[in-house]
């Protein structure tokens, strides 16, 4: 668990390098990463008007995941989004120190879209707890499930491998039970979009690159927490 805490934040937890279990321990992690974001969010709407407060747990988000998942967002999206590109300059294009048009763009919009949807819906703990929880169940299984697209290794292939269906069983259990105690239906549901919106980008990835890379995995989950905020945000 400390080594899960150590690669999905900042916090100096110890616990040494991630091994080949680290992901059993993705979805806890998530949740209680999602309970800090969460309270954050509580504690920030006591105080200040709905978009202050959205743009603060943003800013928490940002500062306990270390800004891990939206570089990861950005690179993702400069190596998967354009068109006409072949595998090898794709992964390449992931590889560089900079950022493009293509990962500007989609980093603005999904905070856009993050900001608009928290402030627009009422404060729930347990929800982000969920979203987050099932984000990382996502990063876990996509890290098990799928190949690993680079060749010569990378960050994310040191704990590749291992059945994914255990996790993913206990993940998505721990990660919708959270969304429907949230508000019922509403957030059970948001929780379950959150998913396959993260399946969805593995999907992708592995269709234009071959597989997943740590980039990847951060986009997936990140993804998957911005849809599972709109469904919560949208009138039911």
């Amino acid at each position: 668990m400390r080594r899960a805490i150590a690669f999905l934040t900042p916090l100096p937890v110890g616990g040494g390098p991630p091994n080949g279990i680290t992901f059993d321990w993705f979805p806890l992690v998530g949740a209680l990463i999602g309970l800090g974001v969460g309270s954050a969010w509580w504690l920030a709407d006591l105080a200040f008007p709905p978009t202050v407060a959205a743009a603060l747990v943003l800013v928490a988000d940002l500062a306990l995941t270390g800004m891990l998942h939206v570089d990861g967002l950005a690179d993702a999206a400069d190596g998967l989004v354009p068109h006409h590109r072949d595998t090898a300059r794709r992964l390449e294009v992931m590889a560089a120190p900079d950022v493009g048009a293509f990962g500007v763009a989609v980093v603005v919009v999904v905070l856009l879209l993050r900001f608009a949807a928290l402030a627009s819906q009422p404060v729930s703990v347990l929800l982000i707890a969920g979203l987050w929880c099932g984000s990382r169940t996502v990063m876990a299984v996509g890290a098990r499930a799928f190949p690993y697209a680079r060749a010569e290794g990378g960050l994310a292939s040191a704990f590749t491998g291992g059945d994914w269906r255990p996790v993913t069983l206990y993940g998505i259990v721990a990660a919708l039970a959270l969304g429907a105690l949230a508000d019922g239906r509403r957030t059970g549901v948001a929780v379950g979009a959150s998913v396959v919106a993260g399946l969805v980008v593995l999907v992708a990835a592995r269709r234009r690159i071959g597989g997943y890379t740590g980039d990847v995995l951060g986009a997936a989950g990140i993804v998957g927490e911005t849809v599972g905020l709109l469904v919560a945000a949208a009138k039911w």
